[in-house]
């Protein structure tokens, strides 16, 4: 065999050159080089598929552990693939005969200068990590961070994407997510409806109170448990200013709080209890 690949490289004809020493390295290591590529072959589909089903194993791992949510579960598993694709690799090229060692060291090198470049990026991946280990918030929960309010669309390792209540889409980078306060208006089921209502001076505090308890006990979407709250919250320039704090699910808190200021002013309309303009008196004296 070695002797008919000899003579069929040697009868080519020759332009410009001498065929003699592929020949003769072809005669020597051609069925070695052959082995090698049909050994890195075989390695090359065995391990895609060992990787495949390891991160599949990996992913549902994860899933029945309960312990870690979607995104980070995403995370890892594609961290786990993308590792288990690099040691594949790696051993190909080292079955093809190259010294896969300079180029461990070159990656080294070339991932400091890349990490160094991308500290930013990094930022927000870690922030990432440290929101998918904490879940202070999930897809769905109505929210402010990184100084945005709106309702969570989307969530990844990188960033936050938010709708806010005047339908904009707003991409909040983790670092800025993490970095500072988190408030979470959906985490805990219900919200208290705070509005503010003033009468005046010459009104019947206690009548006002129980006029107004009634009116936003009646509003939909309103909770009896717990109940309503009404009371004075301070005495102001030109009015006595009730706190009027009725409950309400999340889902149901803007409509809550535009039917409890109506309810009440009708209310109030209705049983006599005026709501004063703001006012000044004017003192004269007589010189």
């Amino acid at each position: 065999m070695t002797n008919q690949v000899t003579n069929v490289v040697q009868s080519i004809p020759v332009v410009g050159g001498d065929l003699a020493p592929a020949a003769s390295w072809l005669s020597e290591h051609g069925m070695e080089m052959l082995g090698r590529c049909v050994a890195a072959l075989v390695i090359l589909i065995l391990g895609g598929i060992v990787v495949k089903l390891a991160t599949i194993a990996f992913h549902k791992a994860l899933q029945k552990s309960k312990r870690v949510n979607p995104l980070l579960e995403k995370f890892l598993a594609s961290v786990a693939s993308k590792t288990g694709w690099a040691v594949v690799l790696m051993l190909v090229l080292g079955k093809l005969g190259v010294d896969v060692g300079p180029l461990v060291a070159g990656l080294g090198v070339t991932g400091f200068i890349v990490g160094f470049a991308c500290q930013e990026s990094l930022s927000n991946l870690a922030a990432g990590i440290m929101i998918a280990l904490n879940q202070p918030f999930k897809v769905g929960d109505y929210i402010i961070a990184g100084g945005v309010e709106g309702s969570v669309l989307e969530l990844n390792m990188m960033a936050a994407v938010l709708a806010t209540a005047d339908n904009k889409r707003v991409t909040v980078p983790n670092k800025s997510v993490w970095g500072g306060p988190i408030t979470n208006f959906s985490a805990l089921g219900k919200r208290r409806v705070d509005t503010v209502v003033g009468i005046a001076y010459g009104s019947d505090i206690e009548k006002a109170v129980r006029i107004a308890r009634e009116a936003v006990v009646q509003v939909p979407g309103v909770l009896e448990d717990p109940a309503p709250a009404v009371a004075v919250a301070s005495l102001d320039a030109s009015a006595v200013m009730l706190n009027v704090r009725p409950w309400a699910n999340c889902a149901d808190y803007w409509a809550v709080y535009s039917g409890a200021q109506r309810a009440v002013k009708e209310a109030f309309d209705k049983n006599g209890v005026r709501i004063p303009f703001q006012q000044i008196d004017v003192h004269v004296k007589n010189a």
